[in-house]
């Protein structure tokens, strides 16, 4: 039987000799799991010839249920070179992240060692004492009031990194089984006139992972052209930026930057 998710599409971004950019859904695991779905390369074996998927090279990594901007090699010698940005701190990478709660600052920088939770393989944890180095740049773009928008650029590559380092500022991720709330964000909650019809069941704006790498830039000294690549949002997450910035108290004023606003929509450079 063909699984759901065999049947998903992979946008893809960019191509060329070297690389693949693509943006990557919610729910793919980049590298085979225990749950026995289908991994990226499976679902890309349906869009590329069967050679063309066995060349491909990892060079960075996201969660499974992190969407937004991967880039993979076609051959080693790429594979070499990307890396090397990605581990000499040379890629600005910013997520597009929806958190809960009042953020009373415009930015910050959370720096909070990180190590694996012992009984619990796969989770996280801040340690002080024996933890790895972890430091996540973060930037307020849009005030809802009881949600926020942030715009979070990880400087280590730690695994989970913002998913830990988020909710240890007081700013936990609105939707993140993990480390957080599962509970769906729901329209009736921010339209106050909202009605659903008698045998009507209302659908959850977004109840996945609110997280979204959105965009990746290389430093003009790596020589890399195009040097920026920008994974759009899905139709879930735009719809949920677009109904918060509707419905808030200060509507359209919420964004810090109006134009932040039309760049994310539009899936734009920000």
């Amino acid at each position: 039987m063909m699984s759901k998710m065999s049947k998903t599409k992979v946008e893809i971004i960019y191509q060329d000799s070297d690389i693949l950019v693509i943006n990557k859904p919610s729910g793919v695991s980049v590298t085979a799991d225990r749950s026995g779905e289908d991994e990226l390369l499976d679902l890309l074996a349906g869009q590329f010839e069967k050679q063309a998927v066995d060349e491909l090279r990892l060079v960075h990594r996201l969660d499974k249920d992190t969407s937004g901007v991967m880039l993979l090699a076609k051959n080693i010698d790429a594979q070499r070179k990307f890396s090397a940005c990605f581990e000499t701190k040379q890629v600005k990478k910013t997520y597009l992240v929806l958190v809960q709660g009042m953020v009373s600052e415009i930015q910050g920088t959370i720096s909070a060692p990180l190590s694996p939770v012992s009984k619990k393989p796969g989770l996280m944890r801040v340690d002080k004492h024996g933890g790895k180095e972890a430091v996540t740049d973060w930037q307020l773009l849009a005030d809802f009031g009881a949600i926020a928008l942030l715009a979070v650029s990880p400087v280590t590559g730690r695994t989970h990194q913002i998913r830990v380092h988020l909710p240890r500022a007081g700013m936990p991720l609105l939707i993140d089984p993990m480390y957080g709330s599962s509970s769906p964000l729901l329209l009736s909650d921010h339209k106050a006139d909202y009605k659903l019809g008698k045998f009507d069941e209302e659908k959850p704006l977004i109840e996945r992972l609110t997280l979204h790498a959105y965009q990746i830039v290389f430093p003009t000294e790596a020589g890399i052209q195009p040097d920026c690549f920008v994974a759009p949002l899905d139709k879930k997450f735009k719809a949920s930026i677009k109904m918060l910035t509707k419905y808030n108290p200060k509507g359209p004023a919420a964004f810090l930057n109006p134009d932040d606003f039309e760049k994310i929509i539009n899936g734009k450079k920000i």
